[in-house]
This record gives structure tokens, sequence and C-alpha cells, in this order.
């Protein structure tokens, strides 16, 4: 009896370890989701009293133009920040770690990752700026462009409506490749050597290798990688807002900008909660879509 109750002591203990994150989530991430939610329910221009407004800020929602175009571009966000990232991720990262590792060398390998990985270093803000100033009419890719005798070819790469969202595309692919290669490399550490080494002495060239061994050896890596890049896409803002602020004429807007908009360029606060509360449902339905999806293969795998 006085294990029994020496045991029940230290797990009461234990819980008081939770009280300092219980009182950061409730704060940070309760709190304020409470109060936008309730905000969403009212039409409310920051100053003086909000007034009940019922549904009708979601039913607005149903006939703006602009949000469905923002849910529109957060499908190609998808695409470039988590699709595209993620499979040049695997390729690159099994390229390096099996190909430029044991032909040439690991510090070779550990270069060009450090290279890619990069870009998740820089601020976004600064790494934003920087695009801006490539991209622009005057900027260097019109002016290699120049150089090489492709006159024309040059563009107004952010400010015309047809080629905005292709050009933050291509930025957020670079942005997130890195993060997706460093992930899977990790991954490719703890593949026994053995399998690849059994496969190479069987006469299996470095391809199928990568589709038979390689890719379903990093299936809980690519899990994580999806999921964690699908929802930065569903939420993405800052990208956005330091290379086009949403335009050309909504070429490049997506919710969270567009939310942002609604609070502190117009003043709706009301409807730019709903917007806000909107996305953020969807990306938990897309999140415990996921999960459902993982706990089934593994179910299938056991």
């Amino acid at each position: 009896m006085a294990v029994t109750s020496d045991t029940s002591d230290h797990q009461k203990g234990y819980w008081l370890y939770l009280i300092p994150g219980m009182v950061g989530f409730v704060t940070i991430v309760m709190l304020p989701f409470v109060m936008n939610l309730a905000l969403s329910f009212t039409t409310w221009k920051g100053i003086g009293i909000p007034k009940f407004a019922g549904l009708r800020n979601y039913e607005r929602l149903l006939t703006d133009d602009a949000f469905w175009a923002s849910l529109i571009n957060t499908l190609a966000f998808v695409l470039s920040m988590a699709i595209i990232p993620t499979a040049l991720g695997v390729f690159l990262a099994a390229l390096l770690f099996d190909y430029i590792s044991s032909r040439f060398s690991a510090g070779l390998a550990s270069f060009f990752r450090a290279g890619f990985y990069l870009p998740q270093i820089l601020p976004v803000s600064a790494a934003g700026i920087l695009w801006g100033w490539m991209l622009n009419p005057f900027g260097i890719v019109n002016a290699i462009l120049d150089g090489i005798g492709l006159h024309s070819l040059t563009q107004n790469w952010l400010g015309n409506p047809q080629l905005a969202l292709w050009s933050v595309m291509v930025v957020m692919v670079w942005l997130q490749l890195g993060y997706c290669l460093v992930v899977f490399m990790s991954g490719l550490a703890r593949v026994d050597p053995a399998l690849q080494e059994a496969a190479e002495l069987d006469g299996a060239a470095w391809l199928p290798r990568f589709w038979t061994i390689t890719v379903p050896l990093l299936k809980p890596e690519i899990f994580v990688v999806g999921l964690t890049t699908t929802i930065a896409a569903l939420k993405v803002f800052a990208p956005v807002f330091v290379l086009t602020s949403g335009g050309p004429d909504n070429a490049t807007m997506v919710p969270s900008y567009l939310s942002y908009h609604q609070f502190f360029a117009t003043n709706r606060v009301g409807y730019g909660a709903a917007i806000t509360t909107t996305q953020m449902l969807m990306t938990i339905v897309i999140g415990i879509i996921f999960l459902r999806i993982q706990a089934q293969k593994t179910e299938a795998d056991r």
C-alpha cells in the first residue's frame, strides 16, 4: 500500500509540470480563438461595442469572389509548398545520401544539404525583399535574360496578374525545399545500409532502388513533411505580404492576407474573424484527414 501511495503521489507531482504549458496554451491559443470566434458573429470596426450579426459574415463569404479566389490560390500554394518540395526533397535526399555521399564524400553531401537549407535560416521578410528585387522589371532575372539574348522573355514577374502567382510559387518551392530535404536525409540515416548494398549486388540500378527501397522506408517522414507543409500552405501569409500584398488584382490573394486586409485596411473586424475561423476549420479538417490516413496505413502495415 505504501508503494502504491508513493506512486500515486509521484504521478500527481508530474501534473505540476504541465501547468506552465497549459497556461501558455490557454492564454496564447484558446483565449484568442474564442475571442475570434465570438467576433465572427458580430459587426465591429475595432472601436466601440461589437454588434451581434448572427451568420451574416459567413453568408457573405459564400458570395465573396475574393474569398473563393483566395481558396483557389491556396491550392496553388499547397502544390508549391507541400507537393513539389516533398517530391523533390525525397529525390534529392536519396541522391545526396546514396550517390553523392558514397561516390564522392559525406562532406560534399553535407555542403549541398546546407546550401539547400539556407533559405530556412533566412528571415522570410529578407528573402521576400531579395526576391522582389530579383523579379522586378529591372531585376537580375530580366537582366540575365537580356544578357543571353532572350529579351522577348523578360516580364514584370510580380506585376503581371497571369505570372504573379507562378512567380510566388517558384519562391515558395525554393523556401520549402531545404526543410523537406533535411528531414528526409535524417530519415535515410536510420535505414540499414545493408538493404541498399544487397540490392546493388543483385544488379539493381539506383532509380529502381529508390522506388522500391527508399520511398517505402521514408513513409513516416513523408507523412510528417506532407502534414506540416500542407498546414503551412493553408496559413501562408508573410511571403505574400512581402512580395505582392495579394495583388495584382487579387492574383496572389490567400485567406490569411484577406483576413488581415479586412482587419486592418477596411476595419471589418467581424468579417475578418469569419475568414480566419473558416480557415482554421479547414486546417483542422485536413489535419484530421491526414491523421486518419496515417492510422489506417499503420494498421495495414502491422
